[in-house]
């Protein structure tokens, strides 16, 4: 039997290096195999202590840009600290599939829903027959519960989810759902926040 992979996953830390501490110690704690941060890793405070303290745990880490961060940002971020940028590929662990696409609606790191959807397409094809998938944005689905707050979920993602079915979609962006899961088709749905959410697959 295929051994469970076990994640942390993250979203819109803004800079806050006590929270990348905490989120540090519960990868720590929980033991887990794989950290993700699904955007906003910087914003509005510093942003030297972001991704350290998880290397400091000898964490292996993905990321993705949010909004708040442009996507050179995000690419220094991952060359300086040897973290992948997920934004537009996919990696493999055994028989799992990680694939992503960051960015949002406004902000240095604005995406277009064109961009957005070629972008996970493009992700897409490198796990294409591989047996499960999590998919990773920084934006919620449309038509999915995070829309409570007002701000409209993306229509690519929506679509993504329906074409390739991933089993997992983790994502972040709207702060007051964090937490909040559910089904779109077969695909489980988790707004994992900025205190994090452990996730096995």
């Amino acid at each position: 039997m295929a051994k469970k992979l076990k994640i942390l996953a993250a979203s819109d830390i803004h800079g806050d290096s006590k929270l990348v501490r905490e989120l540090a110690q519960k990868a720590e704690r929980e033991n887990v195999d794989l950290v993700v941060l699904c955007g906003d890793l910087t914003g509005w405070l510093e942003t030297k202590n972001i991704l350290k303290p998880f290397k400091d745990k000898n964490k292996r880490i993905l990321i993705l840009p949010g909004n708040h961060e442009s996507f050179a940002t995000t690419d220094f971020l991952a060359n300086l600290y040897g973290v992948k940028n997920i934004h537009g590929y996919s990696v493999r662990y055994g028989n799992i599939g990680i694939f992503g696409a960051g960015g949002g609606d406004i902000g240095p790191g604005t995406i277009t829903e064109k961009q957005l959807m070629e972008t996970l397409k493009k992700a897409y094809s490198g796990i294409k027959g591989i047996e499960k998938k999590i998919m990773v944005t920084h934006m919620h689905p449309s038509g999915s519960l995070s829309e409570f707050s007002g701000f409209p979920g993306s229509k690519s993602i929506t679509k993504a989810i329906k074409r390739f079915k991933p089993d997992i979609l983790l994502h972040g962006h709207i702060h007051e759902a964090e937490g909040i899961e559910e089904k779109i088709g077969r695909t489980r749905v988790i707004n994992v926040g900025r205190k994090g959410k452990i996730i096995e697959i």
